[in-house]
């Protein structure tokens, strides 16, 4: 440092001298050079750098003298105050011409920054900051074919603490880049601490663009961007014709408009059309994304197939064809075409035509089938725009093109707002969204956020009866549904809680540790797993078993929902699983029941590894080693023991024969033997008794003709049985009301028209009343009144359904006819005490066994077996001798009262001897 006035003298001193030796080297002077100026006045001290210097950064950084300002500061102990500006330092070059600085860029320390950074925030709110030039990427600079995998590499200078991730802008759309199908994302490692890539391994026109890598650290991000370019390709042709096909008259060919569709694309395509690979002209200069070429389709039958091909080519040579067979009507198989229908055309056998026309604010097509010369139903392909909106989302986002959470929530709440519709083709495109983000939830992390919407989305699926064209297509759909909702779920990352709760789908989670047992409850099933650790996820699923295919077990149906239990983070490998169904008592003990899991490689059924162990508390109780899908199947019909329907049919039959002929004969021989009030309603009860029996005997045999046994005709046969069964047992207990009075009050029997009236109401009015509130309350209540395979009433449990309408009335009434016969009983026994009489007692016991064999069958006692076929498991040895008891019993209760109400009455028997002689 000179001080003030000295720079006047110092040139010539320092002129003199040119050369400096040192210990190591010799330098020599060739140019002196003032480069600051200070004057110091006391302690006060003011600076600044010649006309051609500015401060170096040292000076700029700590005393905040920067450029070419003054600097009121003691920087007389710093060796290099000024340096060189830019520009004139380059002149000094030999050769230089000129330099044009558009801007400026310096190397600093990240962390200076970043702290900078965080010390403004508190006082200015949040700050984003993105620099360039520390971050490099490397990439393909040149077009790349359509069929490479390009790489793209970023490095950072320095070691890295925060996060990286990958974008790529298309236009107007920012998409994050993430593992999928198409592409691989590596992030730094301890290999490469610095260092991420991207390897597209499936090129299409989705990765043209630029592709920026970000390295983000708190509020600041150290970015490099760059532009892949691809030789495109189109991703999809689509074809059509007009007309869809040709109908040949004659052997002269026919014009046909061919249309090749692609989307909106920057490539110039060289585009060219052959058919039956003969070369073809377009005529038509093609009209945005549309080429279009007029062949002449030959209607000559030995002529080869007439296909016909487009080519595009790209620039690189590179080339992808799409095709379509036109199909043509032939002069002698126009009688087995299918006619013109609408918008069908006129269609050769065996041709499935595609109609690319769909309602407003729908997107796809229709297809139909000639099966020659009958059509097939129309396979409506249409599907809600909005739904296509998401059904694309989804596509990227398997492709890892915009896998993120945000995203995958984007889609599922699309999926949720937009399932009002009922079509089979938006259920279908919705279920092939949660096939999508099942596979791509196996590559991309995805958290429980996601789960509210994620399952009120597969929720709302179930809520439509899905009716489709064909069983396989609905097959197809409800197996990808289960896999889709299973692999979701399995893959979604969720934390213990207390689940959720759809209309159609439950989930539970339990957390397992040491050997505990998790239980937890889905939809009214108990399901419990021992594990050492992990969570355990439960998912029931209403309104789905009965659309899967069940072809393995087709005489069995599902009473039950499907259950679904899976794993996460858990070190088991072994697993023993126990579900109890909650399957009612009736079924239970008279169907047979199976544990099955779903076969995710047979998309079926299967018993493999499950076992129906025991009843607990009338419910079904699986228990399994391995987890997947479950349910429970129980057999269509109660299980049937040997013969035991051929001696219904048999009993049946005879007791309709039995009715007829005690009918005939009570109309023969009335006036006979109706000589007294007594009589009088003796038989009336007993022909309306039979004449009830008779024609729910005949609506019960009915049932098993498979010509009648359409809905209607099961309502009514229903109806029927259970009216006239009713009916029967009430005119029952007007014949015991009437002997009981009879025993009771000798002096004053029943009046004739009393007696009519009473029966009148008490066996037809009664009846009829409790059928009609009985099936008008599970009409408006929505429950099942009958079931529509056996044609009867149904039983679910104790006092519940609607079996319990004749349950209860026939229990009261068989009650009230056992107390009868009890008084009977003890009449006999009475009189016979009374007399005095030695006569002996095998006597009064053959009077007490006539009176109730004469009883029993007009009383209805022999139905007390029924309450308990109903309580008594039908395979349990008991449970066989009641079966075939009530069986044989009651199905033959005609011949029962032919016998003990006609023959064994002597007046009745010596008339019709009179009548036969």
């Amino acid at each position: 440092m000179v001080e003030s006035n000295a720079t006047l003298f110092i040139s010539g001193a320092l002129s003199a001298i040119k050369e400096i030796t040192t210990p190591n080297k010799t330098m020599t002077i060739e140019l002196l050079e003032l480069t600051a100026d200070c004057k110091i006045v006391g302690n006060a001290s003011t600076c600044n750098c010649s006309s051609k210097y500015i401060w170096s950064n040292d000076v700029c950084w700590k005393f905040q003298c920067c450029n070419d300002s003054y600097c009121n500061a003691n920087i007389s102990n710093y060796p290099a105050l000024c340096i060189p500006k830019v520009k004139d330092g380059f002149q000094k070059l030999h050769g230089f011409g000129c330099l044009n600085v558009s801007g400026l860029s310096v190397i600093f320390l990240t962390d200076t920054l970043a702290k900078i950074i965080a010390d403004l925030e508190p006082t200015v709110g949040k700050i984003a900051v993105e620099t360039s030039g520390l971050v490099s990427i490397q990439y393909p600079m040149d077009t790349v074919q359509f069929f490479s995998t390009p790489t793209l590499n970023c490095t950072f200078e320095e070691k890295t603490n925060g996060s990286w991730n990958w974008e790529l802008f298309k236009g107007n759309e920012t998409f994050n880049l993430n593992n999928g199908n198409s592409i691989t994302v590596s992030f730094p490692n301890e290999m490469s601490p610095n260092r991420t890539t991207v390897q597209i391994v499936k090129l299409s026109g989705n990765w043209a663009g630029i592709y920026k890598c970000g390295f983000s650290e708190g509020s600041i991000v150290h970015a490099a961007s760059a532009e892949l370019k691809v030789a495109l390709l189109p991703d999809k042709i689509t074809m059509s014709s007009v007309p869809p096909t040709v109908d040949c008259q004659d052997t002269n060919s026919r014009s046909v408009r061919v249309t090749a569709t692609i989307e909106n694309s920057t490539e110039q395509y060289n585009v060219t059309w052959a058919y039956q690979n003969k070369p073809q002209t377009q005529p038509v200069p093609p009209a945005g994304t549309t080429y279009t070429v007029t062949p002449m389709i030959s209607c000559n039958p030995s002529s080869p197939s007439n296909v016909v091909i487009v080519k595009f080519q790209n620039q690189k040579d590179e080339n992808k064809n799409a095709s379509i067979t036109i199909p043509v009507i032939y002069a002698q198989d126009k009688d087995k075409a299918c006619p013109e229908e609408r918008i069908w055309p006129k269609t050769p056998k065996g041709v499935t035509v595609i109609i690319r026309e769909c309602e407003v604010n729908k997107v796809g097509y229709q297809e139909r089938t000639c099966r020659g010369p009958e059509w097939m139903d129309v396979l409506d392909n249409c599907v809600n725009e909005e739904i296509n909106k998401v059904v694309n989302l989804a596509a990227n986002f398997k492709e890892g093109l915009g896998a993120t959470q945000e995203v995958a929530l984007q889609i599922f709440s699309g999926l949720k707002n937009n399932m009002d519709a009922t079509s089979v083709a938006d259920v279908s495109a919705s279920i092939n969204v949660l096939d999508i983000m099942s596979q791509a939830s196996a590559n991309i992390n995805l958290d429980n956020s996601i789960l509210d919407v994620f399952l009120g989305a597969a929720s709302n699926m179930l809520n439509n009866s899905w009716k489709t064209v064909n069983k396989t297509l609905e097959y197809d759909m409800s197996s990808k549904y289960l896999q889709s909702v299973e692999g979701l779920v399995n893959n979604i990352k969720m934390n213990t809680s207390d689940g959720n709760d759809t209309p159609n789908i439950q989930l539970i989670l339990c957390n397992g540790q040491n050997n505990t047992s998790c239980n937890g409850t889905v939809f009214g099933v108990e399901v419990t797993l021992a594990l050492s650790s992990g969570i355990v996820k439960t998912v029931g699923v209403k309104n789905l078993a009965d659309k899967l295919n069940n072809s393995n077990f087709p005489d069995y149906k599902f009473p039950s929902i499907v259950v679904s239990a899976t794993l996460q983070n858990s070190n088991d490998s072994k697993t023993n699983i126990k579900l109890d169904f909650p399957i009612t008592k009736s079924m239970a003990q008279d169907y047979n029941i199976l544990c099955v899991f779903w076969n995710t490689t047979l998309m079926e059924w299967s018993e493999e590894g499950c076992k129906w162990k025991k009843m607990v508390n009338n419910r079904s109780y699986c228990e399994c080693t391995h987890l997947t899908s479950f349910s429970v199947l129980m057999s269509k019909t109660p299980v049937t023991l040997l013969f035991l329907d051929e001696i219904t049919y048999v009993g049946l039959g005879v007791s309709i024969c039995s009715l007829l002929i005690f009918l005939i004969i009570e109309a023969l021989v009335w006036s006979a033997v109706v000589k007294s009030n007594l009589s009088h309603f003796r038989h009336t009860a007993l022909v309306n008794i039979s004449l009830c029996l008779l024609l729910a005997d005949c609506s019960m045999l009915a049932v098993y003709f498979p010509s009648i046994q359409t809905p209607t005709w099961c309502l009514v046969l229903t109806v029927t049985k259970q009216f006239f069964f009713l009916a029967m047992f009430c005119w029952m207990l007007c014949l015991s009301i009437m002997l009981l009075h009879q025993l009771i009050f000798i002096f004053h029997p029943l009046r004739k028209r009393v007696y009519l009236l009473l029966s009148t109401v008490l066996g037809y009015i009664c009846p009829t009343v409790i059928v009609s509130v009985t099936y008008v309350y599970y009409k408006y209540t929505g429950k099942p009144y009958h079931d529509t395979e056996t044609c009867w009433l149904i039983y679910e449990g104790l006092l519940k359904g609607s079996i319990h309408a004749f349950l209860l009335p026939v229990g009261t009434i068989v009650f009230m006819n056992f107390f009868s016969m009890g008084v009977v009983i003890m009449t006999l026994l009475k009189s016979t005490v009374s007399d005095g009489s030695k006569s002996d007692e095998k006597e009064t016991a053959k009077s007490i066994m006539k009176g109730v064999v004469l009883l029993t069958p007009v009383f209805g006692i022999t139905w007390v077996l029924g309450f308990f076929v109903l309580s008594i498991d039908s395979r349990a040895p008991m449970g066989v001798v009641v079966n075939y008891a009530f069986s044989i019993i009651n199905s033959f209760q005609g011949l029962f009262i032919l016998l003990t109400g006609g023959f064994a009455e002597k007046r009745v028997r010596d008339e019709v001897l009179n009548l036969a002689w």
